[in-house]
């Protein structure tokens, strides 16, 4: 086994004295698309033992073994040139589109079709290249290391300041994956896909639950779909699926899910479950919001993804969804849109979950709404997560752990029997769909029990006053006396 997180470090070590590189983020995106080669390489060497008639999509000049493996091979002017004169435009532009390998193709066009080297010196790129080299992707040990370097790489890209809508926390994405439970056979979308986080942990929980044999497999690797516009995120979870096990994920699309017309999309193209945290904060481009109708139309990304999302699911789909708190008590649009998923969906859950859970990157307050599609909503259950004893704050170090979830997991009951074992507790309560409508749709609701503790009786309040007032008094006295002490030293130092 190869030391990926030092070979990580090496490689960041190397960019770093390339001139044509300018910050992390621009690096990091080159280090990726070297990556996605050799990973796809791997890959390919795994397929060739597996299948007699396994054909590349790619010519044989310009698969990773051919110009990359070799560490004494091409160099300096050569290995820019290759790059930029023979590498680039061939997977842009060269690769099959009929056959049997046009799907694998697709997937590599579609992942290099926005990406290019910046990469100045074919010296420190043959550095680089070696480095990624001691990595095999086969290796189980390897595939398993690169798995936490991933998310590093993740972290990294967020650090350099461009990224936080990429990466949802992992504790986060397997409650929500865990919760909806999608079947084997159910398909999958996440319209906002990013590096592929909810996806990934789709493909573990229905591997790891229901994948029994090489025919559930290929079920398995029929069900996902995610859509990404970003290139460095698409070709980040385009990665992430083959690092996965899905050999051609060709159900992930470089686009942008919002740019198709609402009307436009049909029954053939709706899922069984929605999983996503879209951008929230954000601006779409103008003229986006002309493909939505007149009374949902907004130019604020988070708002346009959930009136598509209740459009893309089918009949008793299920959907979990993560949305800032501007959602709960936005009005105009926002109210609009709250009405008609609650007459369209049964909004059975909103877990209101606590300050930090994606700091460093924003402090926006954030929920994951539940619901699935065809019954009108009767009531709606609130779980507020508390933070874990001892803790104030999440942050890099201290992340929100899956584990923190388990008193929703126990708490929950059965959608099929409308949660009959559902009880209001300190974290949770239950407001009907009336209720809502009085307060115009303003999902913003406080915790009734936190209400009711600081609710107290007079006597018990006029204590507290007091006491508070006797600190205060006792820090005036404190004050005063590092005053006194503090002018008479003055005066005896003359000042």
């Amino acid at each position: 086994m190869s030391d990926v997180s030092a070979i990580i470090k090496s490689i960041q070590d190397i960019m770093r004295k390339d001139v044509g590189l300018d910050g992390d983020a621009q690096r990091i995106g080159q280090m990726v698309w070297m990556f996605f080669l050799k990973i796809f390489d791997d890959r390919e060497a795994e397929m060739e033992l597996l299948e007699d008639d396994y054909t590349s999509p790619l010519p044989e000049h310009i698969r990773w073994r051919s110009w990359a493996k070799d560490p004494e091979g091409i160099t300096g002017d050569a290995m820019l040139d290759f790059v930029n004169l023979q590498l680039f435009p061939t997977l842009k532009q060269k690769l099959p589109t009929h056959g049997p390998q046009a799907a694998r193709a697709q997937v590599i066009r579609s992942v290099f079709e926005d990406a290019n080297n910046f990469i100045k010196s074919g010296t420190l790129m043959r550095q680089i290249v070696n480095k990624i080299c001691e990595i095999n992707f086969n290796n189980t040990a390897d595939r398993h290391t690169f798995g936490d370097i991933y998310e590093q790489i993740l972290k990294d890209l967020q650090s350099a300041g461009n990224a936080g809508e990429f990466y949802t926390p992992r504790a986060v994405t397997q409650f929500i994956v865990n919760r909806v439970d999608p079947k084997l056979d159910e398909t999958v979308l996440d319209p906002a896909c990013g590096t592929g986080g909810f996806l990934a942990c789709v493909v573990d929980h229905k591997r790891g639950k229901y994948v029994k044999s090489g025919a559930d497999e290929e079920v398995l690797q029929g069900s996902v779909r995610g859509v990404e516009k970003k290139a460095l995120p698409h070709m980040l979870c385009v990665t992430n699926m083959i690092l996965h096990g899905i050999d051609t994920p060709s159900a992930i699309v470089h686009g942008n899910t919002l740019g198709r017309p609402y009307k436009d999309y049909s029954e053939k193209d709706r899922v069984n479950v929605i999983v996503t945290n879209p951008p929230f904060g954000g601006m779409e481009e103008d003229g986006i919001e002309n493909n939505f109708p007149s009374h949902y139309r907004t130019r604020e990304t988070a708002d346009l993804f959930m009136a598509l999302i209740l459009r893309l699911l089918k009949t008793n789909g299920r959907a979990a969804v993560v949305l800032p708190d501007g959602f709960l008590f936005g009005e105009g649009m926002k109210s609009r849109l709250k009405q008609a998923l609650l007459e369209e969906a049964n909004l059975h859950t909103i877990v209101r979950l606590p300050n930090g859970v994606f700091n460093p990157y924003t402090g926006i307050k954030t929920n994951i709404l539940f619901f699935t599609k065809g019954t009108p909503t009767k009531d709606v259950w609130f779980y507020e997560h508390p933070y874990p004893e001892g803790v104030k704050n999440y942050n890099k170090s201290k992340p929100m752990q899956f584990s923190e979830f388990q008193p929703e997991i126990d708490w929950w009951g059965d959608e099929a029997d409308g949660f009959k074992a559902r009880k209001e507790i300190n974290q949770a309560w239950k407001r009907s769909v009336e209720y809502l409508e009085q307060r115009g749709f303003n999902f913003d609701d406080k915790n009734p029990f936190e209400a009711a503790k600081t609710d107290h009786n007079p006597d018990k309040l006029l204590k507290e006053y007091r006491a508070a007032q006797d600190d205060i008094q006792k820090l005036r006295d404190q004050l005063k006396s590092i005053l006194a002490d503090a002018l008479k030293g003055g005066a005896c130092d003359g000042r």
